[in-house]
C-alpha cells in the first residue's frame, strides 16, 4: 500500500466524512494581495466583513500564527512557489527575478511539479509576481501584476479621492502639499464610477465560476490571484457603504513607539513613514482604515464567487481549498502603513486551508510559513516526495496541538525575524536588535533586546538558531521591459490587460521533464 492510500485511510477514520481515497483531491488555491488578519474569523480587526472567507472558515483549519518568507510580494511569492527561502535563492526584492536562481532554474515551480504529476494547472489574476512563464500551466495565462481598476475607475467622484502620491485631498489639489513623493505603489483611495462587474478582481473571480463549471479529466490544481486590497485602494461605493465612516475605528499606536529601538552606530534607526505623516497631518486615519476594510470587503467579495461556484460543481466533496495572503499591512502600527518590514504587522497574515471530510472549525497556533505550502499540498495529494526548504504542516491538519518550531521572515541578506508563539526576534545585520513577548505585549510596544537579562539572552541565543546559516547575495534587478503602448515590443494583451516584456537575460524555462 503507498503513502497516499495511508494517508487517506488515517484520515478517514478521523474524520468519515472524507472523500473517497481512490480519488485525488483537486485544489482551488487564493491568493489575496497585501491582505492581513483583518479577516473577521481573524478577529485582526471587529470592523471587518468578510462573510464569505468567515463561511469557508467554519469548515477548516485557521493557522492564527502564519508568517510570510519575505515581507513583500516578490519574496513571498517566490518562496511559496519555488519551495526555497529568499536567502537561497537570493530572490529579496520585488525587483529580482527568482527565474534567474540557479536553485529555481533546475527545480519545479509548485504548479509546473503538479503539471508533472497529472494535474491540470490552471490560473489567473497575480500570483507570481511580474515574471512571466507559462511554464506548468495548461490554460488561463500566466499571473500577471493585475494591481487593479485605475483603467476603469475614469469619471470617480472628485470628493472621494485621496491621494498623497499627487498631493490631492477630496479632489483638490493642496498646495505646497507635505509628504507628497514616495516609492511604490501610490497611497490613494476612492470609489469607482462602474460597478464590481467592471473590475479586474471581479472578472477573475467569474472567470474561475467558468473554470469550475466544465468538465476536467484529470485532477486540477486551479491558482487564483485576487489584487485587492493591494493600493490603490479603488472599489465600488457599496464596499465603502459597508463601512460607514463614523463608525471606523483606528488600530493603536504610540508616538515613541521607536524610541527604544537602538543601533550600534546611531540612535534611532526608524522613523515615522511619509505615509503615516500625511495621514496625521491631514486627519486621514478614519478614511484610510475605511478604504482598507471596503477593499477587504470587495476581495471577500470575489473570493465569495468562486467559492459559491466550487459548492455547487461535481467538484465540491473532493476539493482542497487554500485562502493566503502574501504578507501583512500596517494601518498606522509602528507609525507606518505598507509592508516591508519585519515587525508582526507585516510578516503575519491569514492562511485558511480546508480539506475534504472538515466539517467544524479548528484554530492552530503553531508558527508556520507560506513555504510550507508546497510540501504541505504535494503531502496531501500523495505526489512524490520532494527535497524542499519548507515543512509540511500536514500533521498539523490532524493534530494541530502537537509541538512544532518557530519560523523564519526575511528582509533582504542578514535581516530576518523569527517567531514564535511567545517571542519575536528581530535582527538587521546584527546592528540592530529587538526582542518582544507576544503574549504580554502583542502591539510589539516593548523592544526588550536590549535588557540585561540572563533569561532574556537566553531566549535571544534560541531564536538566533533558527536564522539562515548559508545566505546568497541578491539577485540582478530584473531587466524586463514595461510594454509600450502600441510598440513592437508589447506582446499580445491577455483580458485586456497588457503583460510585460520578459527579461532577456533570464534563460528559457526547462522542459517539465527536465525539472527535479
Amino acid at each position: 500500500m503507498n503513502i497516499k492510500h495511508l494517508a487517506f485511510l488515517f484520515l478517514a477514520f478521523a474524520a468519515p466524512a472524507l472523500a473517497d481515497p481512490a480519488k485525488p483531491y483537486n485544489i482551488l488555491m487564493i491568493a489575496v494581495d497585501d491582505l492581513n488578519d483583518w479577516v473577521g474569523a481573524f478577529g485582526g480587526n471587529p470592523q471587518a466583513k468578510t462573510p464569505n472567507m468567515d463561511r469557508l472558515a467554519q469548515s477548516s483549519m485557521l493557522f492564527r500564527n502564519a508568517s510570510c518568507a519575505g515581507p513583500v510580494c516578490g519574496p513571498s511569492r517566490s518562496a511559496l512557489l519555488s519551495g526555497f527561502r529568499p536567502s537561497t535563492t537570493g530572490a529579496y526584492g520585488n525587483d529580482t527575478n527568482m527565474l534567474s536562481s540557479t536553485i529555481v532554474q533546475t527545480h519545479a515551480t509548485l504548479p509546473e511539479y503538479f503539471s508533472k504529476n497529472g494535474y491540470t494547472t490552471i490560473s489567473s489574476g497575480k500570483i507570481f509576481h511580474k515574471h512571466e512563464t507559462a511554464a506548468g500551466f495548461d490554460s488561463g495565462h500566466w499571473a500577471y501584476d493585475v494591481w487593479g481598476d485605475e483603467l476603469n475607475r475614469g469619471g470617480q467622484k472628485d470628493e472621494s479621492v485621496y491621494s498623497r502620491n499627487k498631493g490631492i485631498i477630496a479632489g483638490k489639489k493642496i498646495d505646497n502639499p507635505k509628504h507628497k513623493v514616495g516609492g511604490g505603489s501610490e497611497f490613494s483611495w476612492g470609489v469607482t464610477e462602474k460597478g464590481k462587474e467592471f473590475t479586474q478582481d471581479y472578472r477573475t473571480a467569474k472567470w474561475f465560476e467558468n473554470q469550475l463549471q466544465e468538465q476536467h479529466g484529470k485532477p486540477f490544481f486551479m491558482l487564483a490571484g485576487i489584487s485587492k486590497p493591494h493600493l490603490s485602494w479603488f472599489v465600488p461605493q457599496e464596499y465603502y457603504d459597508m463601512h460607514p465612516l463614523q463608525s471606523i475605528k483606528v488600530p493603536e499606536f504610540r508616538m515613541d513607539d521607536l524610541d527604544d529601538i537602538g543601533h550600534t552606530k546611531r540612535k534611532r534607526p526608524f522613523e515615522p513613514e511619509a505615509d503615516f505623516l500625511w495621514v496625521q497631518e491631514y486627519g486621514l486615519h478614519q478614511r484610510a482604515v475605511q478604504a482598507y476594510l471596503a477593499a477587504c470587503s470587495y476581495a471577500d467579495d470575489c473570493i465569495g464567487v468562486m467559492l459559491d461556484a466550487l459548492k455547487k460543481s461535481p467538484y465540491a466533496d473532493n476539493t482542497i481549498v487554500v485562502i493566503w495572503g502574501d504578507h501583512g499591512w500596517h494601518l498606522g502600527e509602528k507609525l507606518r502603513f505598507r509592508k516591508a518590514t519585519l515587525w508582526k504587522e507585516a510578516t503575519q497574515m491569514p492562511l485558511i486551508v480546508h480539506v475534504p471530510g472538515m466539517d467544524t472549525r479548528k484554530d492552530c497556533y503553531r508558527n508556520v510559513n507560506l513555504l510550507d505550502l508546497y510540501p504541505t499540498l504535494i503531502e496531501l495529494c500523495g505526489l512524490p516526495a520532494k527535497k524542499l526548504e519548507g515543512k509540511s504542516f500536514k500533521p498539523l491538519l490532524e493534530n494541530p496541538d502537537q509541538p512544532w518550531t518557530p519560523t523564519v521572515t526575511t528582509a533582504g541578506k542578514g535581516n530576518h525575524s523569527v517567531m514564535s508563539e511567545k517571542w519575536h526576534y528581530i535582527t538587521y545585520g546584527g546592528e540592530v536588535e529587538e526582542l518582544y513577548d507576544m503574549e504580554k505585549d502583542p502591539m510589539e510596544w516593548k523592544n526588550l533586546a536590549s535588557e540585561k537579562s540572563p533569561d532574556l539572552e537566553a531566549i535571544k541565543a534560541h531564536l538566533r538558531t533558527f536564522l539562515p546559516t548559508n545566505e546568497v547575495d541578491s539577485l540582478p534587478e530584473s531587466k524586463e521591459k514595461k510594454p509600450k503602448k502600441g510598440g513592437e515590443e508589447a506582446p499580445e494583451p491577455i483580458d485586456g490587460k497588457t503583460r510585460a516584456v520578459p527579461d532577456p537575460t533570464i534563460k528559457p524555462r526547462r522542459n517539465l521533464a527536465e525539472l527535479q
